[in-house]
Order: C-alpha cells, then structure tokens, then sequence
C-alpha cells in the first residue's frame, strides 16, 4: 500500500528543540462554565499552566481522553516546560450530559481562553486546541463547527491550529451505543466531525496510532477524513500515522510533533513536511 501522503514519525526521529526554558505557574480549577446547570457546576472547571517570564506566549487548550465517559483534566507531560500556556479541561460526561453538552463546554473553554490568556501574558492569536480521542474529537468539533464557539461571541477561525490525536471522526461510538448500535456499526450525523468538513484558515494535524494497533478502524477513518479535507481545500491538513504506537501510547511520538507545529506557526516560518 502507498504511503506517500503519510507522515510517519517514530521517537527517534523526532526533533526535541523546544521553546525557552523558565518559570512556570499552575492556576488550579477555575470555573468556566458555571451558568450550565448544577452538573457543569460540579464538573466544569479548568487548569491553567503557563510561562511566568514570556510575552504573547502560544497556549493550548487541552481535552482529555475517556470515551466522552470518563477521565479527568491533566497537563500533558509532553507538553510541559516548553514555553506554552496549556489550559487541561474538565467536560461533562455521558450519560449524565449529552454529547451536545460536551460539545458545548469544550467551546466555552476555548471562549474563556479567548477571554483570559491576555491578562497571564499570552497572546489571543496564538491559541490552539488539542486533545486526545474523545478530546480530539472535542477539538474537531468546535473547529469545525462553528456554530459552538459562535455562541459564547468567538469566530473559530481564530483559532491557530488543531491538534486532534487519535479522534473519531464518525459519530462518536458512545453516542452510537446510546442509539443501540455497536462499535462496529458507522454512523454519520451532526454530531460527527466528518458531517462538518470545511475549508479551514488554520494547520490541522489528523494524529493516528499505528493502523494495525489502533482502536476498530480509528486510522482509516482520519485517513478519510484527511482525504475529505483536502478535497475542500486544505493544504496545510497533515495526517501523521506513528507506527508501533496504540491509541493509547500515540501522545508519547505526537506531543513532539504538535511543538515542532507551533513553534513553526508562531514563528511565521514554512510548516515541517516531516
């Protein structure tokens, strides 16, 4: 099988530059969705993580991974002291919310993003959003859909980059097993970020663990859903594929990878190829 519109990328290769060194501060559970009801009052809270000596410094609005279940806001240790603002999320999960509701808070964290990085010394024009599986597909979604974030005032092309590892592209299999379908049984609706392909102003990277150690098909649907956003116009969509590396290990290769992207971004230099 041809592999030439793949990037793949294995730990040795990758480049470790980073950006500058220095202080960091951690600001722990911050509310920002607390107007949602008394579930997104208990659930809804945020970290941010942040350089305490740098000006209009890139951040990353981060979601976690759990099926949309489970799991709970962290800071990626991949992501650490490298000179980036991360701002690790708490969603409301399924079945006490609906996946809209986890939608819809996902894009009230990146609007509080929008909102508060400035007052810390980041900068609004550097803010990414990442995350991995159900918080890649989380990234998809207010992304691409941009009736999510136009509801709390923000354009999502604003946004600088995406990041999603590992995400569903079809509807999310969670969702599909509240409809009584099984794991292996597609489906694509509203609530899929491939309903929502567009042309996009910012880099995306689609993130996939190797194909043959990935979760029921997960790489075949980034390869389409790479594909599909090429078709619409997007040149700088990169599908990287790390081989040797499950859906749960892929992090480990690819918070590298997302670094080399944003420091090229911030920088206004030519994106890596490799």
């Amino acid at each position: 099988m041809k592999r030439l519109a793949i990037l793949l990328i294995s730990v040795a290769v990758l480049s470790q530059a980073a950006f500058a060194q220095g202080a960091y501060k951690i600001e722990k559970d911050i509310p920002y969705h607390s107007d949602a009801g008394d579930y997104a009052a208990d659930r809804c809270f945020l970290d941010f993580y942040y350089p305490t000596d740098a000006k209009d410094f890139p951040t990353v609005v981060w979601f976690h991974g759990g099926g949309l279940t489970g799991g709970n806001k962290s800071i990626p240790d991949g992501l650490k002291d490298s000179g980036l603002g991360i701002i690790a999320v708490n969603y409301r999960l399924l079945p006490k919310a609906t996946v809209q509701e986890c939608i819809d808070d996902a894009a009230a964290a990146v609007a509080w993003a929008f909102r508060e990085v400035a007052s810390r010394g980041g900068s609004t024009e550097r803010i990414f959003v990442a995350g991995h599986s159900a918080g890649g597909y989380l990234t998809d979604m207010v992304v691409l859909d941009k009736q999510w974030l136009a509801k709390y005032g923000i354009d999502a092309d604003r946004i600088a980059g995406a990041f999603p590892y590992s995400a569903q592209k079809i509807t999310h299999y969670n969702v599909r097993k509240e409809m009584g379908l099984g794991p292996l049984q597609p489906l694509l609706d509203p609530t899929a970020p491939l309903y929502h392909v567009r042309k996009l102003p910012m880099p995306m990277l689609v993130l996939s663990g190797d194909r043959e150690l990935e979760m029921n098909g997960r790489y075949e649907e980034q390869a389409y859903f790479w594909r599909m956003m090429k078709l619409n116009g997007n040149e700088e969509v990169f599908l990287y594929e790390f081989d040797g590396y499950d859906h749960g290990s892929m992090p480990l290769p690819a918070h590298s990878v997302v670094k080399r992207y944003i420091r090229a971004i911030c920088s206004g230099g030519p994106l890596p190829t490799r």
